[in-house]
């Protein structure tokens, strides 16, 4: 690419005509390290950071392949990604083609017939089955990392055996999952690494203002922005392998669900998150982690999301914890839904020593993911006994989960935090109540 003064002195130089046809020449405008790689491979990984690029790159490629391959295929980590992000989104595919190559989108078919005759067939991950016994030319892979299954990108590989040259582009943002730990170990892949700032030209200030630097510097941070491949933390209570993922639609009945709450007292930038977590636990007896609306919120916007998740997923209870608020933080709930089941929770011990036997939990293959938690995940594999002393944060997603689970599994749990206070008489034999929503 070239040089910013370089480039707005050709183009000055340009007739309209050339201009608008400019205007979609993708290798004008890519940087180097966006263009197909030379050489023969199987696979091109693209582990960027977040705003790299790594969409468009993926829609202009498969724009280019298009024009020769008969088949390009495409692959989401979820049905919604693949139509508002790779098809439909400012960077994807109808946005990067122009009148006489863009293709026709056939929704109800999951497909795309191109110009040129090419077909591109479009499969989410979040269904491996229909990926069972096809094939393809060619695959555009997206978010990678994100997959629900091992199986969607075990599928893929299987099918990708027509014409002379298969291959796939992946395009993800680092996540140590064992699909994209042995993509990067591969022989036959080759790698492109790049982050946040490597386009910054194209972004916008408020993002790094608001998003890049809240991150920068932390292990988290290292990841979204600087697309490093973080591993297990020693010391951390738990690793990946030990979190196990169901899918939703395997799950048993849920015999109580509960949400679990961390409020943070304020709610600017850096604000810690307000940690919202909904679990279950099955008739099966095992736990179930449900969904994670946490985030930087005011008091009433988190109390809102609250009894929100309480309703939509028919919860028992919220489980708060009160240590800093004390009954403002009930008041809080209670303003929005006057009716909630609010159990005020206060701990005494340190958050490492709560989290020991959830984590115990999901040792002996007790509880399970019904949901690619990334964020709550992501504190879960680096929480050590160092955490409160780093500059990652505090890790409110999982102190909310711990909450979650001690209310479900109170027989396991509570012996072990004996010192911890459930402000009501629980913690003396008795039921939980459960009203629902």
């Amino acid at each position: 690419m070239l040089p910013e003064p370089e480039r707005t002195k050709a183009l000055d130089g340009l007739d309209d005509e050339l201009k608008a046809h400019l205007a979609y020449h993708w290798p004008f405008w890519a940087r180097p390290d966006q263009l197909e790689p030379d050489g023969t491979w199987s696979y091109w990984l693209i582990m960027a950071g977040r705003g790299w690029g790594k969409t468009r790159t993926g829609a202009e490629t498969v724009r280019k392949w298009a024009r020769t391959i008969p088949m390009v295929n495409l692959i989401g980590a979820t049905a919604d990604d693949a139509r508002d992000i790779m098809i439909e989104g400012e960077s994807g595919i109808l946005a990067v083609c122009p009148n006489d190559e863009r293709p026709e989108y056939k929704k109800s078919e999951r497909k795309l017939i191109w110009p040129s005759g090419s077909t591109s067939l479009i499969f989410t991950a979040d269904e491996p089955e229909r990926l069972r016994g096809k094939q393809h030319h060619a695959l555009w892979c997206d978010e990678l990392g994100a997959w629900r299954y091992q199986e969607s990108w075990d599928q893929a590989k299987f099918g990708l055996r027509l014409g002379d040259n298969p291959r796939a582009l992946v395009t993800t943002t680092p996540r140590p999952v064992r699909n994209v730990i042995d993509l990067v170990n591969d022989k036959a892949t080759v790698v492109t690494r790049g982050t946040t700032y490597d386009n910054r030209a194209n972004l916008a200030q408020t993002f790094f203002e608001a998003i890049v630097k809240r991150y920068e510097g932390t292990r988290l941070g290292r990841q979204e922005l600087e697309a490093e491949l973080l591993l297990d933390v020693p010391g951390a209570l738990w690793s990946r392998d030990s979190i196990q993922h169901r899918d939703m639609r395997d799950a048993p009945f849920m015999e109580r669900v509960v949400v679990g709450v961390d409020p943070a007292i304020s709610s600017q930038d850096h604000s810690n998150e307000t940690g919202i977590v909904v679990a279950g636990r099955g008739s099966d007896g095992n736990g179930y982690l449900i969904a994670d609306r946490s985030g930087i919120m005011t008091p009433r916007e988190w109390a809102m999301a609250a009894v929100a998740a309480a309703r939509e997923f028919s919860a028992d209870c919220i489980v708060a914890e009160v240590n800093q608020g004390g009954e403002m933080v009930t008041q809080t709930i209670r303003s929005v839904d006057p009716n909630a089941n609010v159990r005020a929770v206060r701990a005494s011990r340190g958050k490492y020593i709560r989290a020991e036997p959830i984590s115990a939990l999901y040792a002996r293959n007790i509880v399970y993911h019904l949901a690619h938690l990334i964020e709550l995940e992501e504190q879960m594999c680096t929480f050590t006994p160092d955490h409160d002393r780093s500059k990652d944060g505090s890790p409110d997603r999982l102190d909310a989960m711990v909450w979650a689970m001690t209310e479900l599994f109170p027989s396991f749990i509570l012996p072990i935090n004996d010192h911890d206070d459930y402000e009501d008489d629980y913690h003396n034999g008795a039921q939980s109540p459960v009203t629902g929503y």
